[in-house]
C-alpha cells in the first residue's frame, strides 16, 4: 500500500525536489506552502507522515505542531536550518517525532523517514520489546536481562524505553533530555550523562565497554539489536 507523505515548506524549489525524489521512492506526495495551507490539506488528505519545515509564513512550523497535536498523532520529522538545541527541543516538546537539519542529503531523510514510519507501525503491534538478551514488558514496565529482572529507577526505564522505541537509531541528546523534563526530571547534559551510565551498568555484561547503548558522538546515544558489525 502506498503512503502518503505531507511536504510543507514555502520554498517551491524544495517542493519539487521533495515530490521528484519521494515519488520515486514510491511515496505519494502532498504540498503545502505554509502552516495553514497544510491544516486544509488534512482536512481533505490522510497523511502517513508529515516533513515540516518550520521557518515559514501564516503559520510556522512549531505552532503548526502545536494545531495538528491537539487532534492527530501523525508522524512529524521537523526539516530545518536552526541548530540552536533550544529550537530542537521546542520542536520535540511540542509532539515533533525527528528533525533533520538544512541542507541535508536525500538519502539520509529516506532513511528518517522509513525509521519513523517503522517505529510508528511497530508501537501498536506488541506490549514486549526484545532487544539482545533482555526485553521490556511495556505493560508490566519489567526489564528482564538474560532472565533475571532488573530494577531500573523511573528515569532510567524511560530513556531505555525511548531509545527501545527507536532501536538502531540514534536518538538526540535533545530528545531524551526533553523527554525527562516532560517526567519532572532534570533534563541537563550531565544528569543525562549519569542516567545513561547508571543504566548500563544495569543491563550491559561490561558497562566499561557497552554493546547495546552505543554513544553516537555529535548526536546522542543508540539501542544496538544487531551487533553482528
Amino acid at each position: 500500500m502506498t503512503q502518503t507523505i505531507l511536504a510543507v515548506d514555502d520554498n517551491e524549489n524544495a517542493l519539487k525536489l521533495l515530490v521528484d525524489y519521494l515519488s520515486e521512492q514510491n511515496f505519494r506526495v502532498v504540498t503545502a506552502s505554509d502552516g495553514r495551507l497544510a491544516l486544509g490539506v488534512l482536512e481533505a488528505e490522510s497523511a502517513d507522515l508529515i516533513l515540516l519545515d518550520v521557518m515559514m509564513p501564516n503559520l510556522d512550523g512549531y505552532q503548526f505542531i502545536g494545531r495538528i497535536r491537539r487532534t492527530s498523532s501523525v508522524p512529524i520529522i521537523m526539516v530545518t536550518a536552526k541548530r540552536q538545541e533550544e529550537d530542537v527541543i521546542r520542536g520535540f516538546e511540542l509532539g515533533a517525532d525527528d528533525y533533520l537539519i538544512k541542507p541535508y542529503r536525500m538519502r539520509e531523510l529516506l532513511m528518517r523517514i522509513r525509521a519513523v514510519l517503522r517505529r510508528s507501525g511497530e508501537r501498536e503491534l506488541s506490549e514486549i520489546i526484545t532487544i539482545g538478551d533482555f526485553t521490556i514488558d511495556l505493560q508490566t514496565r519489567q526489564v528482564t536481562v538474560r532472565g533475571t529482572a532488573v530494577d531500573l529507577t523511573e528515569a532510567e526505564y524511560l530513556l531505555l524505553n525511548k531509545l527501545a522505541e527507536s532501536a538502531d537509531s540514534a536518538v538526540p541528546r535533545a530528545k531524551l533530555s526533553t523527554a525527562l523534563v516532560q517526567h519532572s526530571f532534570s533534563g541537563t547534559d550531565s544528569t543525562l550523562k549519569i542516567h545513561i551510565r547508571n543504566l548500563r551498568q544495569k543491563i550491559e555484561p561490561d558497562s566499561a565497554s557497552p554493546v547495546y547503548i552505543e554513544t553516537v558522538f555529535g548526536t546522542g546515544y543508540r539501542l544496538r539489536t544487531d551487533l553482528r558489525s
